[in-house]
């Protein structure tokens, strides 16, 4: 009963501060698939509910750390959304099996492969997580650029101010060409940095790190 809900009150709610979603197109309907978006603000969890939820009708799942799980609201809600806790200090091996397997399972999983909200609104070094899911479970990632979330809702503020955000969702990128191939922590971060360049490039922005 709580997916009908969310779906229709909790996402279609959500438009309110959403001005524009352009690229829907680009997100399947069907089979897994990995959604990658740059992270400034807890609303981006809204736009991209908004996007996969509300108007493909698909069930999301977020990584999210395990912190987050720490007050009885957080609970009941990513329990919902059947968020898979991650434990950064032991490197988060035991999300990123999880995430694989729901994957294989033709689920789709949201990340932010920032690893955390960034303070100032442009975009910080990604992380390998995102690459190597994508690898691990052979599915496409869908890139994502989130434009006016920060000044919606900045982390250490609780009320999301009347302003309104752009969604630019990207092609899905493939890694086919990297299957079967050995994982280093070379082609990690060359698929990453793959990955993070559509992302800053559909929220305006560069992606300046070169490892």
């Amino acid at each position: 009963m709580a997916y009908p809900i969310a779906r229709h009150i909790v996402f279609r709610i959500a438009k309110l501060w959403i001005r524009e979603v352009h690229g829907i197109e680009n997100v399947p309907n069907n089979g897994p698939f990995i959604i990658a978006a740059n992270h400034s603000s807890y609303f981006d969890h809204f736009c991209l509910g908004h996007v996969v939820i509300y108007k493909k009708n698909r069930y999301l799942h977020f990584l999210a750390k395990k912190e987050h799980f720490d007050t009885a609201f957080q609970r009941l809600w990513h329990r919902y959304s059947r968020a898979i806790p991650v434990d950064r200090e032991s490197g988060g091996e035991d999300a990123l099996k999880q995430a694989i397997s729901r994957l294989k399972g033709n689920a789709v999983i949201g990340i932010y492969p920032e690893g955390t909200r960034s303070l100032t609104g442009k975009i910080q070094k990604a992380k390998t997580g995102v690459a190597r899911l994508a690898l691990g479970a052979k599915v496409p990632v869908v890139p994502v650029g989130l434009i006016g979330t920060f000044n919606i809702l900045p982390k250490g503020r609780n009320i999301p101010k009347m302003k309104r955000a752009i969604v630019n969702i990207g092609r899905p990128i493939s890694f086919d060409k990297y299957y079967g191939r050995k994982t280093t922590k070379r082609l990690l971060r060359e698929v990453t940095k793959c990955i993070m360049k559509e992302i800053a490039k559909l929220c305006g922005q560069k992606y300046r790190f070169r490892n």
